[in-house]
């Protein structure tokens, strides 16, 4: 199976309009596979020796859960992307590196932005319990029905306030905070900006020979097979996505966001075995008084 799916974009003030933080993702996933946009209400958990029951593994339950609304494929427990009643988003990416994919059922990266969106109220915080969560039950298992394909996670979260991108790969992970726009695609992006970090993510890079603890550190370099000297220059939806959100960079809305989404000469609009199932944009204002809006379609080809 092509390892080709998804594309998630942040802009923040200054890059956007009106004060407003703007988050858009296209989920990519297999052509016949259904998404479907659900609501859960905000609950409190009494029982807290009662385990939650995910896609495969059941994790410990804690006393509140927020409110979410989730895209998700209909077959598991986790989302492609979805938002919180505090405003924060999440959507993931697959990516893959240089480790191995563990193939024993775990937390999906998909399990991981439902509970960063049920358990945390600002975009850091989803953050801690995604690489909580991340050390403790691990990442792994089947990510398609009735297919074999397995994957680690990139995440971009972001709230009325800020945005981060969080690359893993096994139990390691960066994290970079946005300034201005960012986007994510099926490639580690963290180079040398790393603003939070996994306490043995270099010891482990240098173990494996992957660094040799001299030259400055880069993740995606490190962790991955990127060419991180040619990655802003290269054909990859990345490198494209990149240049739609520097093209608008000072007057991004929300209707710029859906353009990208829109997007067919780039591949952001995927079509073939691997589709755009379900796009997202949310419209997060900086002012607390006003509410957060979240566009969802639920089906495929965005510019429709």
């Amino acid at each position: 199976m092509q390892p080709y799916s998804c594309d998630t974009f942040v802009a923040l003030p200054p890059a956007t309009v009106g004060n407003r933080v703007i988050f858009g993702k296209n989920s990519d996933r297999l052509f016949d596979e259904v998404q479907e946009v659900i609501y859960f209400p905000a609950a409190v958990h009494s029982d807290l020796e009662k385990r939650l029951k995910c896609t495969y593994i059941e994790v410990d339950q804690v006393p509140e859960t927020y409110a979410v609304v989730l895209s998700r494929p209909a077959w598991l427990w986790g989302a492609e992307m979805g938002a919180n009643e505090h405003g924060v988003c999440i959507g993931n990416e697959a990516i893959w590196g240089r480790e191995d994919i563990s193939k024993e059922e775990a937390l999906l990266g998909m399990d991981l932005v439902r509970l960063g969106l049920e358990r945390a109220d600002t975009a850091e915080k989803a953050l801690n319990v995604i690489v909580d969560l991340l050390g403790k039950y691990g990442q792994g298992g089947n990510c398609a029905e009735g297919e074999e394909f397995s994957y680690y996670n990139s995440f971009l979260i972001a709230d009325r306030n800020e945005a981060w991108i969080l690359e893993t790969s096994g139990k390691f992970w960066a994290a970079e905070k946005v300034q201005g726009v960012r986007n994510i695609s099926n490639q580690f992006s963290i180079t040398t900006k790393i603003d939070r970090e996994h306490p043995d993510m270099r010891n482990y890079a240098k173990q494996r020979g992957w660094w040799d603890g001299k030259e400055e550190f880069d993740f995606a370099a490190a962790y991955s097979y990127t060419d991180t000297a040619t990655m802003m220059t290269s054909p990859s939806r990345y490198c494209q996505g990149h240049k739609l959100l520097n093209k608008h960079k000072g007057n991004i809305t929300y209707e710029t966001m859906v353009e990208i989404l829109r997007d067919r000469p780039s591949g952001i609009n995927m079509k073939g075995e691997f589709l755009t199932t379900a796009s997202m944009v949310s419209i997060l204002p900086q002012d607390p008084s006003l509410p957060c809006i979240h566009l969802l379609t639920g089906t495929p080809h965005p510019e429709r």
